[in-house]
Order: structure tokens, then sequence, then C-alpha cells
């Protein structure tokens, strides 16, 4: 759209090198993940090592010349490097094997923007890919530069190149406002629940761990689930009814990736702050995956780089189904639900969750025997409705005496409405406590 740059087709050379900084390495099966989820067509990986990159071609004299041999063979048209590039890496690549040449972000950005749908994911991943080409502008339009020396070459004006940046500067402006507008509606959102105390809990995790997959289950969504890289991109909330909580807000999120470009971190921070301000973090791990410690840790890096480190979490081990292993719910040495075990794709475990998911949310329960009068029908007939009552009896004077569970907050906003003091029923409390545990 900018800048001119070499025909780029769908069939590709990988290239891989591991470099002795171990921060640096990337995983070379997830390469070729990423690779097929944006469309290409793999036609050979080139691998070596160095010490480090190098500063002009990132990759050595040596390999440069078997890259062109490679391309020449698979008549390939792409090179795509399974590393981060700079500007001045890319244009010197360019320029020696007359092809395009791609790197992990520019990779990552083309398949965030085949999967946006929501005009906000769009706005979003166009932020991100307009902040990446900012750097990469020169490239391209060094040849349109109208303001050149000596006689009868200086042209009055700005320079093409400087055109364009200042309408990339303009543009990313204008998506900068449009995504504050949404940010503020979405923290209304917030405030909105948080008023109601509807508990929010995110689904967070590598990608393709199987969260979509798992959000669709309990919720009856209906978000695209595929076995692919980066599947869900635009985030989905719905609402869902929790034993002993009561309705919360679930969220499908965006998948995490090992050194997720930071641009595309900062682009989606306002759809990342719903895992931010969340009651609760529900870590989808994909189970029968062998990285998947390294994974956990990168999902752990990301959170805390959006602020949403502290917030409390429990782990879901997905995909037991592969490991040929039963549902399983494993708790923390202070007796808190900690890890649940089970398999989406399957539908197995889906109790263990919910029972995990009501211990982990339900923190201020009430258990209590309430007495009621025949005329207070209506507040009876609102505690069924709510599935609070565990127990009724009736005595000789047709009252009626209900053995009830439910959250604090619940009682309290029944017993408003019914115009009923909460202290009469609350006092009960703490006993009632001791005799259910009788």
């Amino acid at each position: 759209m900018f800048f001119e740059r070499p025909d780029s087709g769908e069939t590709a050379v990988l290239v891989h090198i591991d470099f002795q900084d171990s921060t640096e390495r990337e995983d070379t099966s997830e390469f070729m993940e990423l690779v097929r989820s944006a469309g290409a067509v793999p036609a050979a990986l080139l691998t070596g090592s160095r010490r480090s990159p190098s500063p002009k071609l990132m990759i050595g004299e040596g390999k440069l010349e078997e890259l062109r041999e490679m391309l020449t063979t698979h008549h390939a048209e792409l090179v795509i490097f399974n590393h981060s590039l700079s500007p001045s890496q890319e244009r010197n690549l360019e320029r020696a094997l007359q092809c395009r040449v791609l790197d992990r972000t520019g990779l990552i950005l083309d398949i965030f923007a085949q999967r946006a749908r929501t005009h906000e994911g769009k706005l979003q991943v166009e932020l991100a890919q307009l902040e990446y080409m900012s750097t990469r502008l020169v490239r391209g339009w060094t040849h349109l530069e109208r303001q050149k020396g000596g006689i009868g070459l200086r042209g009055p004006g700005e320079t093409q190149l400087e055109t364009d940046r200042r309408l990339l500067r303009g543009r990313i402006k204008a998506i900068h406002k449009r995504l504050d507008r949404v940010r503020s509606q979405r923290d209304q959102n917030r405030r909105s629940r948080t008023r109601a105390e509807i508990p929010s809990v995110s689904l967070v995790g590598y990608t393709n761990a199987g969260k979509s997959t798992l959000f669709n289950a309990l919720t009856n969504a209906e978000v695209y689930a595929a076995d692919q890289l980066f599947a869900t991109l635009d985030p989905t909330l719905r609402r869902l009814e929790i034993s002993d909580v009561g309705p919360i807000v679930m969220a499908d999120t965006v998948g995490f990736i090992r050194h997720l470009p930071h641009k595309l971190v900062e682009a989606f921070r306002a759809t990342l702050q719903e895992a931010a301000e969340a009651t609760l973090l529900v870590h989808v791990i994909d189970a029968a995956d062998p990285q998947r410690e390294a994974h956990i840790e990168q999902v752990n890096a990301v959170l805390d780089e959006i602020g949403a480190g502290e917030v409390p979490r429990l782990l879901v081990m997905n995909k037991t189904d592969l490991l040929g292993m039963s549902p399983r719910l494993e708790r923390s040495g202070s007796d808190d639900a900690a890890t649940v075990w089970l398999s989406a794709r399957e539908g197995t475990g889906f109790d263990l969750l919910e029972q995990a998911l009501s211990e982990r949310l339900a923190t201020d329960l009430v258990e209590t025997t309430m007495r009621l009068e025949p005329s207070q029908g209506w507040l009876r007939a609102q505690l069924f409705s709510h599935d609070a009552v565990q127990e009724e009896t009736f005595d000789e004077e047709g009252r009626t005496h209900l053995k009830v569970r439910l959250p604090r907050r619940d009682l309290l906003r029944l017993l408003s409405h019914a115009d009923e003091n909460p202290d009469d029923y609350l006092s009960q409390a703490e006993q009632g406590r001791e005799q259910w545990q009788e």
C-alpha cells in the first residue's frame, strides 16, 4: 500500500537459525504451523546455527547462496524468517535475493489481518501493521524522492517519503482515537458489571490450546474453532450460570504465542484489558503438548505485560483424551481448586470445571434457615427461582421454614426488593452454617 516491493507468492522457503542466546531461539514446529496458518506453502526449510545474527543479512554469505539455490529449485517467490528482522536486514535480503522477504512479526501480523472480523479487531490489526510499516517505508520510495541535489534537480515541497510518513502518522492518530472510544465503551461495560456484582471470567492461554472449543461447549456459542494458530482473534463475551454464584460473564480472548510482537500487545490492549480486569482467569493449557511448560511461561509473561499478573487464575489442562487420562480436579495446599484436567472436544470434566469455578467465585455464600410468613410468598418464589432452597418444611401456624444457600449479594437484593430487614435473616447465617455442617 505504501511502498513497492517484489511480488509475493504462496510458495515459500523458510529460514530458521539457532543462535547461542537461548532466549532468541524459536520453535521450528510452531514456525511451520504459523506459515500454514497464513496460507503459504512451505517448499523447503533452511536451517543453521550462528553465534550471533549478522547485522547486514541475519545469515552468512554461505547460507545466502544456499537460499538462492532453494528459491530457484522450488520456484519460490517468498522467503520467511523465523526471526525478527531489522528494516535494513529485510532491505538487504530482498536486494540480494530479488524476492519478497518476511520476518516472524510480519507473518503474525498477516495472520491477524486474515482472522480479524469485527470493526474493532480490524482497527487493532491495522494499527499494528501501520506502526510496523512506519520503520520500513524508506525501502520502496527512494526512487520517488523529488528533492535531489544538483542544478535542475531541486524540487519544491516534501519528498514522496515524507508525504507518506505524514499520511501514515495521521492514520495512526485517527485509529488511536477510535480505539480510545472502544476502550471507553469497554470500561463502561465493565463498570456496569461491577455495579451489578457480576463476576467476569476470561479464558487465556497459548494459541491453539482449545480455548474456543471449551468456550463454545460451556456457553453454547458458535465462536470459530479450528486446529490452527490464532483461530480466534476477536473477543467474545457470553453469560453463563454457575451454581452458588449465579450469572457470570465469560470472555474468549486471543491466544498468546512465544515472542508475541510488542506492537500487537499494544494494539490489542483494549481487548486484553478484559483479562487484566477479570475476577478470575481460566488459563487453558494443551496438556498433550510437550512444550506446555514453556508455553505456560510465555502466557504468564504476556499477562504480566498487560497488568494481569496478579489476577487469580485457575489452570485447565485440556486435551486429556490425547493422553488417555480421566478428568480430575487437583487442589492447592490450602485446599483451593487449582487445576482441572478435562477434554473440551470430548465434553468430559465439565462438571469438575463448574465445581472449581463455583468454589473460586462463590467467596461469600450465605447458608441459613429463613422463616417466612404466608404473606411472604413472593420472597419464597424468588428463592426457589434462584435454586437457593435446599430444604422446605412447614410448622403448625402455616409458616414456611427454608434452608437456603446463595451468594450474599443475591440474598441482600431479594430482601431489599421485598422490603425486609437483612439483619433479621443474616444474624441467623452463622447458626445456620453450623446446622448445615451437622
